[in-house]
């Protein structure tokens, strides 16, 4: 996975940075990179919002609260999951309650408007299996992309509507 850096306003940079010197070691530790760039990516948008939640509250807070919430998209609490982690351990590790880690996720899924299944919140390892990535309107039906003929593929592709064109990557062995 390539990394850019994330935007951040000037102003924001040092809250980010404390966010971040705590979400970065949680993920090595017990989750995975694509776990970090997720929630690098989602605090830099937080950073961004007029005015930022993030002046107000404690990083441990949010920390727990942007890991909790990429967490939540991606099934992190499901048991079947590779990594799995508990609510009550992810909030543990950044020594918060798990109220309120997860009472600060749900204010940013309201805020982002972000649900499960979300493509822009989707550890890219797993938009194969994520059927809300692929869904597309073609002449007034809801079909999988997956299943159109390469030009339409390519069409979607194009406009944004889905992550790759899946017929252009090369068949993993």
């Amino acid at each position: 996975m390539t990394s850019r850096a994330p935007r951040v306003p000037k102003a924001m940079r040092p809250k980010f940075g404390e966010i971040m010197a705590l979400v970065d070691p949680f993920c090595e530790e017990y989750l995975d990179e694509e776990y970090a760039e997720l929630c690098r990516q989602l605090t830099a948008k937080l950073a961004r919002k007029r005015p930022s939640p993030l002046e107000k509250g404690l990083a441990k807070s949010w920390a727990a609260a942007i890991v909790y919430t990429i967490g939540r998209v991606n099934f992190l609490f499901d048991k079947s999951g590779t990594p799995y982690l508990s609510a009550t351990d992810l909030s543990k590790g950044f020594n918060v309650g798990k109220g309120t880690a997860s009472g600060k996720s749900t204010q940013i899924m309201k805020m982002l408007n972000i649900r499960q299944f979300e493509p822009e919140w989707t550890r890219p390892s797993q938009m194969d299996h994520n059927p809300m990535a692929w869904f597309i309107m073609v002449n007034g039906l809801i079909v999988d992309a997956r299943s159109m003929p390469i030009e339409i593929q390519r069409e979607a592709y194009q406009r944004g509507m889905i992550p790759y064109v899946p017929a252009d990557r090369p068949a993993e062995e």
